[in-house]
């Protein structure tokens, strides 16, 4: 198994930067790539971003292209989501996922809410 912890959530302000992290641990070796997820309220839930993590390409929803970033440190089996001029359609709570080497994401972390006012 595998267990993702998030961190970095909060409330902040229309325009305002945020950088959520996932920690991965257990059988990393398990998984290729890791990803971000968010879910609105009364929403289903929608990719983000997800890096490989061989290689590191990266691919974005295109409502944050250009604004949000995701990075990772293999030493540290960690994902990053810096999230820039943020904007009150970015409130959700984000998931972290972790994807199977032969298969989708099968691994989940527990959310963090992100909150932006206007």
């Amino acid at each position: 198994q595998v267990q993702l912890v998030e961190s970095g959530g909060g409330l902040v302000q229309a325009g305002d930067s945020l950088r959520l992290s996932c920690a991965a641990s257990g059988r990393t070796f398990t998984m290729n790539g890791m990803g971000w997820f968010r879910q609105a309220p009364g929403k289903e839930r929608e990719f983000v971003a997800d890096i490989r993590w061989s290689g590191g390409s990266t691919s974005y929803a295109e409502s944050v292209k250009g604004r949000f970033t995701i990075s990772r440190d293999n030493t540290k089996n960690t994902v990053y989501l810096q999230m820039n001029s943020l904007q009150p359609e970015d409130t959700a709570v984000y998931y972290c996922g972790g994807k199977l080497l032969y298969g989708g994401y099968g691994y989940w972390g527990q959310g963090t809410q992100v909150t932006v006012s206007s």
